[in-house]
């Protein structure tokens, strides 16, 4: 009987012994993976509903908080995705949001500038509109200071949607049935819910879905087999090299105003055809001449060309002259290599439902 009762005991403790040695295996949290968790984020772990009203305040690269969202799409989001695709928010009706932002092509439209309803072209690359709602401020410049602002900005502007004016567009939505009924749903104490701030409101519920997942957000959510080594080898160069000084937080950058060229001038490595003063043009402060807008590097590998000007076309190229002009470094050609390949971690596509 006591050889039974042993033999039982044994087995108990075996059993738990193997399930906790399972357990610790699924939850064995590496040290890149812990040193790269305390520079930056998942995008499942904050649900969309949550997200505080201060948000923007508190969105900096360190204990910025990430989003998990549903599937489901409301009013207002439908709305923001109508007008988002409507041509007929250009005065000549030749290009939408999703022009310049294609969704099929992650949220840009890969040329240098992008052309507007007259096709005249801009002075600045246009940047992915996927994951922008998680920046501390939009534009290259900074000088819209969430998505909402920033949606109602191009519309307006002579050489992209050539909007004369606010009353103008809203007289034009005013005699469309369809959108008023659905204006009429989403804002439904309103007297005249077709409104200028309305319609970049609801454009702006519509871009902050457009956070996907990624396989190195999988990876920071404890799943260490879905990077190789390669990978992690390029995260490591990435953070040894001074990289995430700008480039961390759930959007892996976005979230400061930083000079370009530091070590030098930068249209001398990029060949910039024109040289962009950058937030200078607004503040005219001195100490702003070349400031830009640190980037997201989230889709990087789908998102070029590079830089505010669209000045380059090779990722690899653009790495290096960022390390050179930034951290005054010259990366090997392997550093170069293993960080592409970290990067191309970041890549995401949107759910289908939202695209065109």
């Amino acid at each position: 009987m006591k050889k039974i009762i042993i033999a039982v005991t044994l087995s108990i403790l075996y059993s738990c012994n193997q399930s906790e040695n399972t357990e610790a295996k699924i939850n064995t949290i590496t040290p890149l993976m812990e040193e790269a968790s305390n520079l930056f984020k998942s995008i499942t772990s904050l649900p969309y509903e949550d997200l505080p009203e201060n948000y923007q305040e508190i969105n900096n690269p360190v204990n910025i908080t990430s989003i998990d969202l549903s599937n489901s799409m409301s009013d207002k989001v439908i709305l923001g995705k109508m007008l988002y695709f409507d041509k007929r928010l250009s005065k000549d009706g030749n290009i939408s949001c999703n022009s310049c932002h294609n969704l099929n092509t992650y949220g840009v439209d890969n040329l240098p500038t992008s052309p507007g309803d007259e096709h005249k072209f801009g002075n600045r690359n246009s940047p992915t509109v996927i994951y922008a709602s998680l920046h501390a401020n939009q534009f290259w410049d900074g000088r819209a200071k969430d998505v909402e602002e920033q949606a109602g900005m191009p519309i307006l502007n002579p050489v992209e949607h050539n909007i004369p004016s606010e009353k103008f567009l809203e007289d034009r939505l005013r005699d469309i049935p369809e959108y008023k009924m659905w204006f009429k749903k989403v804002f439904p104490n309103q007297v005249e819910p077709i409104t200028y701030k309305n319609l970049t409101n609801a454009i702006g519920a519509f871009e902050r879905r457009l956070v996907p997942e990624s396989r190195f957000d999988k990876w920071l959510n404890g799943d260490d087999k879905v990077l190789t080594e390669k990978e992690k080898a390029g995260l490591a160069s990435f953070i040894n090299n001074g990289c995430v000084a700008c480039h961390s937080g759930v959007a892996v950058g976005g979230q400061m105003m930083q000079k370009f060229g530091l070590y030098g001038n930068y249209w001398e490595l990029t060949k910039s055809k024109n040289i962009d003063n950058g937030l200078y043009n607004i503040t005219k402060n001195e100490s702003d001449k070349y400031v830009f807008k640190a980037p997201s590097l989230r889709n990087i590998e789908k998102t070029g060309p590079y830089f505010h000007d669209g000045s380059v076309k090779s990722l690899a190229e653009a790495i290096k002259i960022m390390s050179k002009l930034q951290n005054n470094k010259e990366l090997s050609n392997q550093e170069v290599e293993e960080m592409i390949a970290f990067l191309k971690t970041l890549t995401a596509d949107v759910d289908a439902k939202y695209k065109k």
